[in-house]
């Protein structure tokens, strides 16, 4: 379990640097927020495609399941292509309701709404246990990053211009929970990078219609092109890869609290690079939110971490 954790929180930290991407891309590019999320899209599926073509240990011969169609079992289709439709949803809801409620609203309602919608759909379709340990730890993690979110900002400033901005925010939460239990399920009978690149291909194509309304062209500035390289490779196509092989390691609503690393690096690299102030409520968040994560890790008295499957 160890490792998974690992994992999962290099790929949360990874993601803690995309809302600095995100702004210097609009920024320089004025790139809209459905162009960028498909172009994240489009330069992570060839990278986990290549990936999962040239992955070691397939036995020499075999069929390359993603390619094959034949090759998926008929019950795999449907959980593969909501894998798909909400890692689309997530870029459209996320990136919109930035547009709306700023990224500090967004971040708060998406990011800490998704550990609890994870939670439930977790222990209503895949039969996890929810544990009074992993039920304190969640609450943990999400109050600790609420206060990490509000901690900069003051309470005010968080309260306010919800509207649809704050639903397409708790849009994109139900999108990553939604991404997360599915492609729990699917792990286990499919490979990490070949799930990934299944989710990411399916993902871009379902965003294809954001480059009828913008020209491709904008694309290829000569600002932008740097960014979006970094923002489909980095942030996504290898953090998703260590996110899914992680997640075959540990139980969902383990994987939901340990990507709260996302707005922990987020928070830290606006202190460090931006100058911004943590604040007193800002530290305590990190203290909570860290603690969660630690209590995670310790073995219960009967040998079984907290947060894993029963039997």
């Amino acid at each position: 379990m160890l490792v998974g954790l690992a994992l999962i929180s290099l790929a949360a930290i990874s993601w803690g640097t995309t809302g600095a991407t995100m702004t210097l891309l609009a920024r320089e590019a004025a790139l809209g927020p459905l162009l960028v999320g498909w172009a994240r899209l489009a330069i992570a599926a060839p990278c986990l495609l290549a990936a999962a073509a040239l992955e070691p240990g397939r036995p020499a011969g075999a069929p390359r399941p993603l390619l094959d169609l034949a090759a998926w079992r008929a019950r795999d289709l449907g959980p593969l292509l909501l894998t798909g439709l909400a890692m689309a949803g997530y870029q459209v809801c996320y990136f919109w309701a930035v547009t709306l409620t700023g990224v500090a609203v967004t971040a708060l309602l998406a990011i800490c709404s998704a550990p609890v919608m994870i939670a439930v759909l977790a222990a209503t379709f895949l039969g996890e246990r929810l544990t009074p340990v992993v039920l304190a730890c969640l609450a943990m993690a999400v109050t600790g990053t609420a206060l990490l979110v509000v901690g900069p900002r003051g309470l005010g400033e968080i309260a306010g211009h919800f509207g649809l901005g704050a639903l397409l925010a708790l849009g994109a939460g139900l999108c990553y929970a939604a991404y997360t239990v599915a492609a729990k399920g699917l792990l286990t009978r499919i490979r990490p990078l070949t799930l990934a690149a299944g989710t990411f291909t399916l993902g871009a194509i379902f965003l294809s219609p954001a480059l009828v309304s913008a020209g491709s062209a904008d694309l290829l500035q000569r600002a932008a092109l740097p960014l979006l390289l970094y923002l489909g490779i980095g942030p996504t196509a290898v953090a998703y890869a260590l996110f899914n092989v992680g997640l075959g390691r540990v139980p969902a609503t383990v994987a939901g609290i340990v990507t709260l690393f996302e707005p922990l690096t987020a928070t830290t690299l606006g202190v460090l690079v931006f100058g911004e102030s943590l604040g007193a409520l800002g530290v305590a968040g990190a203290a909570l939110l860290l603690g969660a994560l630690i209590v995670l890790t310790v073995p219960t008295g009967r040998g079984r971490r907290p947060g894993s499957r029963p039997g």
